[in-house]
């Protein structure tokens, strides 16, 4: 009796009509496993529908808390500062070139060869015609003075023509009266008279003289230089007919060349013309210039 009493009722024989629960509990379980399986069936097949539940537990009942104390009063916030201005940002950074490709960089040192041959080809044309234009000036400064040069020796030359020209009058002046001179002297040793018209006919004319020289430098051959314009003086003898007959030189003109080349060329000429009373005076002193 006290064995039944001690033993709790759970481990306790069920009674017989209890098979009913354990059948409708195998029953439910199954069912939900039922149901678990047709759920995940269609939860493959269907998008599933998301429901929520809120379980509620019954808790134990708590004495309601004493009211909080009132908080203290919150000071007035103070006022903002005036904002600063932001700093500009910084410039970004220098980003260098890409470098170009091999190409660009051949291309621009074919450009700057070729500026560089057409600056040297550009100087080099500049320095010739800088030349040719100083050759040039040159050319016409020299031909300047060149003509300068000749029209002052042209004068020169003019001066020196009418100096020989007025000496070769006066010479011819002396000759005159030297011939007519030895003329009086010869035709006095004779018994003629000194100043009888035989002494005036056997004088040369004023251009007889000059017109002889002309005719004997003719046949004269010269080829020498002879510094300025010096006279040989020579006293020619000729026969009446105007045969020459002796030459002979009185007064050299300083270069023998020329003093030869006189005498030759009265030697080729062999021969006077007669004067124009159409006589040839039997002694006559001419003078030879080589520049005349």
């Amino acid at each position: 009796m006290k064995a039944s009493t001690s033993t709790p009722p759970s481990l306790l024989p069920s009674d017989p009509g209890g098979a009913k629960a354990g059948f409708a509990f195998s029953v439910g379980v199954h069912a939900a496993l039922l149901a678990a399986l047709a759920g995940v069936v269609q939860w493959r097949t269907q998008t599933p529908t998301v429901a929520a539940a809120e379980l509620w537990s019954s808790v134990p009942e708590v004495a309601a808390a004493p009211p909080a104390p009132a908080p203290a009063p919150v000071p007035a916030p103070a006022p903002a500062p005036a904002p600063v201005p932001a700093p500009p940002p910084p410039p970004p950074p220098a980003v260098a070139a890409p470098k170009p490709p091999d190409i660009a960089i051949e291309q621009a040192r074919e450009r700057a060869a070729r500026a560089e041959r057409e600056r040297v080809e550009r100087e080099r044309q500049e320095r010739e015609e800088r030349e040719q234009r100083q050759r040039r000036e040159q050319e016409q400064r020299e031909q300047r003075e060149q003509r300068e040069r000749q029209q002052r020796e042209q004068r020169a030359a003019a001066d020196r023509e009418r100096a020989q020209a007025a000496a070769q009058t006066a010479a011819l002046e002396r000759a005159r009266e030297e011939q007519l001179r030895r003329i009086t002297q010869a035709a006095g040793s004779t018994g003629g008279s000194p100043t009888g018209s035989a002494a005036r006919d056997a004088a040369p004319s004023a251009s007889y003289v000059a017109r002889l020289a002309a005719l004997i430098r003719s046949n004269s051959v010269f080829a020498g230089e002879v510094a300025g314009n010096p006279a040989a003086e020579v006293e020619v003898r000729a026969a009446a007919g105007g045969t020459i007959l002796s030459r002979r030189l009185i007064k050299t003109s300083g270069n023998a060349a020329w003093d030869d080349a006189v005498l030759r060329a009265i030697d080729r000429t062999q021969t006077l013309p007669p004067d124009t009373n159409g006589r040839v005076p039997p002694v006559l002193i001419i003078a030879f210039r080589p520049k005349e």
